[in-house]
Formats: C-alpha cells, structure tokens, sequence
C-alpha cells in the first residue's frame, strides 16, 4: 500500500504558512473538505477488497487524527498570537514614573479665617452665622444708620427683587454687624428672666458685598466682625483685645498698634485702628487693618439692652487684608482668579 505519511507532513508545512484564521480554513479544506485529499482518499476505498479497505481505513484515519492535531496546534498558536498582540496594546510600562494625585489645599483667604476663628474661640467668643440677604433693618436701621446715609444708596448696596415685611427692599449684606444684632438679640430673649444678662462674647466671620471693584476691593470680601457686652465693658478692653489679637495672628510681638478716631454711626466713641510692623518690608509703615469703637447706645437699645447697665465694643476686619499682609499679596484680585500657579504658593 501507498505511504500516506507525506499527507501529514505537506498539510503541517500548509498550516504553519497560514497567517490568520481565515488562510488556516482554506488549508484546512485542502484536506479535510469535501473535496479535500483525505476525503478524496476515503471515497476510494469502495473499490477495494476487504482486506485492502480494512488497512487502508485504518491508515487514512490515523492520518486524519494527525492533521486535525495539526490543524489544532495551529489554531491555537494563531490565537495565543492574537491575545499577546492585544495584551501588548492595552500593556501598562510600569517603569514609566506615575502621575501620582494632586492634593488639594485651602484658600488662603480661608486658612485666614480657620486661624481667626481659633485665635477668638481661644479666648471664650463664639462664633455666630446668619444670612447673606438681609433686611433694612439688620443692615442699617439696628445699627444707627440714618435713612439718607451714603451706604444705603445703589452706588454702594446690592438690593435684589423682593421686599421685607416692612416693604423695603431686600439686599445683600453690607457687613457681618447683621449678625451681631440678630445673635445679640437672641441672647437676651434667652437670659430675660436672668438679674445677670451673662456677657455677649461673639465673632461674626462671612461673605460681605458692596458696589466696589479694584485692586484693593472686591463686589464681594470676607469681613469678621467682633462683639463683646458686659457690664464695665470698656475702650480699654478693646485695645487689649484687639492688640492681643493682631500679635497672636502675625505671630509677632514687633508690632505696633495704635487708634485714631473716626466716626461709623453704630459706635461711640469710634476709631480706625492702625499697625505698624517691626521688621520686614512693610516696617515702620502704619496700616489701616480695621473700624472699631464702643457701641452706641442707640445699637444696645434695638437689640434689647439696656446701656446704662451694660456696655461694649465691636470691630470689624477685612478677612482678605488680614490675608494681604500676612502672606505679603500686594493685589487682591489675585484671591479670586483661581490661578493654580497663585494658588500652589499656599500647600496643604
């Protein structure tokens, strides 16, 4: 009989030639289609005797099993190359440094006011919020201001549409002194039966907004303001306060502070206090960091006090000055632009 085994060896040869699965299907017919030399070979064995037909089945099937192992072989060898193409596209280089994840910090002007709240609660002040859309009221009449004061005017207040209970227009507070009057009202509905009122020790730190816009105002800052109402309560107090204040916050004690009078219609006797560093670039220089004076009497009656017993004094801060001159900002824009390269000066 025939040797069959070049069969084997010629469709190996074909398969291993076969680039991708669909030249492997073509080899794969050559033999083992209908047409197909093994088929061929099969079909042939109908002419032959019984002893012929039982040897040659037999052979041609051992073929067979030979090039369907083949066929296999090769399919898989096909496939492992198409999944380490793949893997190799979606691979990762490990030796490539990583991208690592950016940490964020906080805003300077918020660090500003953390510190603040600190300093003060150190010191046994609360710290008290309210609304940032006010009423008439709150904003101006509480707090002495007369009915034709520049203040209350468009060019310098943000009013909005709608009106209070008194049918005056709503507007976007002008100060934090709102809070002080609302939270300083509270106090004494809660100690009304008390012979003692307990003292009225409170901050007011927040967003403010005036009609204002350049290198040294924003539409919108952040202002903290300071209350404290007790009895004997006086400017002596709140030179020490505020003095102790400023030293702790700059962590300097080469500083000096001092109080020229001024006039603001919810304190009386008012001043604008000024400070003076020690050292650095800005030694010598006096520079105005906040109004401040004794509540008036007129502001202690609307919320309910009585000033012949009691007294007090306020003050009030710009949240982003204090910022300026702590970390040297000449301009205060810069708070507000959102610039990553401002911003990255400030880490966590």
């Amino acid at each position: 009989m025939v040797s069959l085994d070049h069969i084997v060896e010629d469709a190996k040869r074909d398969f291993l030639g076969a680039a991708d699965a669909a030249a492997l299907e073509d080899a794969k017919a050559k033999y083992l289609g209908k047409s197909g030399v093994l088929t061929e070979r099969l079909k042939a064995l109908g002419g032959m005797s019984p002893d012929e037909r039982k040897s040659a089945g037999a052979q041609i099937n051992q073929i067979k099993t030979q090039v369907e192992a083949a066929l296999q072989e090769r399919r898989q060898a096909l496939a492992d190359a198409v999944l380490l193409q793949r893997l190799a596209a979606e691979s990762i280089d490990v030796s490539l440094p990583g991208r690592g994840q950016a940490v964020g910090s906080l805003h300077p002007v918020m660090r500003t006011w953390e510190r603040v709240e600190e300093i003060f609660r150190s010191i046994g002040f609360d710290v008290a919020d309210g609304p940032e859309i006010e009423t008439d009221w709150f904003n101006f009449t509480a707090l002495n201001s007369p009915e034709n004061h520049p203040a209350r005017s468009m060019q310098d207040t943000f009013y909005i549409d709608g009106k209070d209970s008194n049918g005056k227009p709503l507007l976007l507070r002008t100060h934090t002194s709102p809070i002080q009057v609302r939270y300083a009202s509270e106090h004494v509905k809660k100690y009304a039966h008390a012979d003692v009122m307990p003292p009225i020790k409170v901050i007011a730190p927040g967003r403010t907004y005036r009609v204002d816009s350049d290198a040294t105002h924003s539409p919108m800052f952040h202002q903290v303001e300071g209350l404290w109402i007790a009895e004997s309560v006086s400017f002596a107090d709140l030179k020490g306060v505020y003095t102790d204040f400023l030293r702790t916050f700059f962590e300097t004690n080469e500083l000096q502070v001092r109080f020229r009078p001024s006039y603001f219609p919810f304190t009386e006797p008012s001043a604008e206090i000024d400070m003076a560093f020690g050292s650095g670039k800005l030694a010598g220089r006096w520079l105005e960091i906040s109004g401040a004076g004794q509540v008036h009497p007129n502001v202690l009656r609307n919320m309910g006090i009585d000033p012949e017993r009691y007294t007090g004094f306020a003050f009030g801060s710009g949240l982003e000055r204090l910022t300026m001159l702590r970390y040297g900002v000449d301009d205060l824009r810069l708070f507000f632009e959102n610039d990553l390269r401002f911003l990255a000066q400030f880490p966590a």
